[in-house]
């Protein structure tokens, strides 16, 4: 959403947008600006050039550089296209071999599950409560990425995951003191 919002200050003028006015996936319900804004805002953050421009959260290279020690990173996004994306991991993760990127673009939230289940993954971390509710009701454990637009009142029946280290220590051994 880092993107997204300096879109809205350069295009629009929208200088008092920041990520925490996005509370809602739904992004005409939460943000108060006319749908073609919207619209546009979304489009041009999906497409190519920008997708290449979105900084890395904090800690996430180091984390999944670590992650890919363990087996191939695999990622499933509803984006359309996979290919701007897998450049972009490829460029932020230097240190993981090409061929242990694996992106999935499924085209929507809803349609992760068959993907996932096709892989046989047995977990999955996401930001979208209505895909983790989707997620769980099928047998795969959905593990909350903490995001602004899921911290609903009712949001709080899955493992939440509040930051790259955060999950660092969900899923690998404790680092020990060399």
């Amino acid at each position: 959403m880092a993107v997204f919002v300096r879109l809205a200050h350069e295009k629009y003028g929208l200088n008092y947008m920041t990520k925490e006015h996005i509370c809602s996936f739904n992004l005409y319900d939460c943000l108060g600006i006319g749908r073609e804004i919207v619209d546009d805002l979304i489009c041009l953050t999906l497409d190519d050039e920008h997708t290449l421009q979105t900084p890395p959260m904090k800690d996430a290279p180091e984390v999944l550089t670590e992650l890919a020690q363990y087996g191939p990173l695999r990622f499933v996004t509803a984006r359309i296209w996979p290919e701007s994306i897998i450049e972009w991991l490829r460029m932020n993760l230097p240190e993981v071999a090409a061929e242990d990127i694996r992106v999935v673009a499924t085209g929507s939230p809803e349609a992760k599950l068959q993907t996932l289940q096709e892989l046989r993954v047995r977990c999955f971390i996401e930001d979208r409560v209505e895909t983790c509710k989707l997620l769980a009701s099928k047998g795969i454990q959905a593990l909350l990425f903490d995001q602004p637009w899921n911290r609903g009142p009712h949001d709080n029946e899955f493992p939440r995951i509040k930051s790259w280290v955060h999950l660092r220590q969900w899923l690998l051994p404790p680092k020990t003191a060399e």
